[in-house]
């Protein structure tokens, strides 16, 4: 029964592609797939109608509720299953005010799943963010994460255009079997590439509480050069994003005043390196919506560019999914930590996480500076009777381990938890 209601979901959904004929976006990525999304949209949404995909509506199913403007999911509903269908109906017999522009992000958990939603709809124009481990439990490894997610630029046609990330190898090497026509992007100035970003750095100011305003950079292309800040976020990660909305830009003929306006409007969605202020005046760096093997090693990264008098806590949970290479992708992040340029509390929270304490000890980390614990809860009350002031604490795990309790338990403003947090939704909390 569900493949017959996804096949019928399918099949009116490129229908209604077909009769408007949108501009569209698609991104996937191993990594930064959603502030990508978001960026490109605010950009885009400054000078066209544009519509992109909410929260995590990059699936078989997500992906035709985000064409047909549906915000609700029909779950096991017939009366929603019908609406949604209904309202595909209404779309292709009476034409109606569509967006001009559809910004959509493609998510995959196994092989197979980008070229499935490449069949609902055929970008024009392509954005891979990033090809790292991830989801190798299906996917095998690195090799089997780029030819599923290369299945992007595959799929584009001469006619449509590629971003390409060239501080990504295996992008860049996915690209060269591209026809398409294509934009390079880059954190650095280097040949050859379109556009650039210059003067990284964390801004900082008085006004905050935190003393952080966020990151700041510029764009520089074809000779224009524009100032970005990107508010309440840390790590040079966040130039990405900015980079392709500002490449996607010069594929669509927009101008970089039109850039910095749109990304004036871009705030980073919660959980990804959001900077929060902590009880007793300390500062956390919020990076729980997920995590991978890469972007917990560069959370690492940014954590170790903040100057603190206080302690600072990596408080660190399982990363999921890795199958095979989960013991060692965890014990890496261990000897990353052991390695860091300044003296860290690790607190690991989950069984796999173990690997991440056992790699960090033997890599010459202090016994008396690493704890491990079972659970959130367990971790939570450690962590808030441990912090003092001026303190910084990093919280960063895969989705499935709810590190974002973590941050509930030790922010300043747990009442704005709703806002500030990811996953609060009464649906998520219940499974929680």
């Amino acid at each position: 029964m569900k493949t017959l209601l996804l096949s019928f979901l399918h099949t009116l959904t490129r229908a209604v592609v077909k009769k408007y004929r949108p501009i569209v976006i698609a991104i996937t990525g191993s990594v930064g797939k959603t502030a990508t999304k978001e960026a490109v949209y605010a950009v885009i949404a400054t000078k066209q109608r544009a519509r992109r995909s909410r929260g995590n509506y990059n699936t078989e199913i997500g992906l035709p509720l985000t064409i047909l403007a549906i915000d609700w999911a029909p779950g096991r509903s017939p009366i929603k299953w019908f609406a949604v269908f209904l309202r595909a109906f209404g779309l292709l017999v009476k034409t109606q005010t569509y967006p001009e522009v559809l910004v959509l992000e493609m998510g995959t958990d196994k092989p197979g799943d980008i070229a499935e939603l490449l069949r609902i709809v055929t970008p024009t124009i392509g954005v891979i963010t990033a090809i790292s481990l991830v989801h190798t439990e299906q996917l095998g490894d690195l090799a089997g994460v780029a030819r599923e997610k290369g299945s992007m630029f595959r799929a584009i046609g001469r006619e449509g255009t590629i971003m390409v990330n060239q501080d990504d190898p295996e992008v860049v090497k996915i690209a060269e079997f591209s026809h398409s026509q294509r934009i390079s992007y880059s954190a650095k100035q280097s040949e050859g590439v379109d556009v650039y970003a210059s003067e990284i750095s964390i801004s900082r100011s008085e006004s905050s509480e935190t003393g952080i305003q966020g990151m700041s950079f510029k764009i520089q292309t074809k000779g224009t050069v524009t100032p970005v800040l990107i508010n309440d976020s840390l790590g040079e990660h966040w130039v990405y994003p900015a980079l392709v909305a500002a490449a996607v830009s010069q594929a669509l003929g927009l101008h970089m005043v039109d850039v910095a306006e749109g990304l004036r409007n871009f705030k980073p969605e919660p959980g990804r390196m959001r900077v929060l202020l902590g009880i007793k005046h300390t500062t956390i760096i919020d990076d729980t919506y997920n995590a991978s093997p890469a972007s917990m090693a560069a959370a690492l990264e940014t954590v170790t560019k903040l100057s603190s008098k206080g302690t600072t806590f990596a408080v660190l949970g399982d990363m999921l999914e890795l199958g095979a290479l989960s013991e060692e992708e965890h014990k890496k992040i261990g000897r990353i930590v052991a390695k860091l340029p300044l003296d860290v509390v690790l607190i690991t929270v989950g069984e796999r996480s173990r690997d991440i304490a056992r790699g960090a000890r033997a890599a010459g980390k202090e016994e008396e500076r690493v704890f491990e614990f079972g659970n959130v809860q367990e971790a939570g009350l450690f962590v808030q009777n441990r912090m003092e002031k001026g303190d910084v604490v990093l919280v960063k795990g895969s989705r499935g381990m709810h590190m974002e309790k973590i941050v509930k338990e030790i922010m300043a403003e747990p009442l704005r938890a709703k806002e500030l947090l990811v996953r609060q939704s009464a649906e998520w909390l219940r499974k929680a």
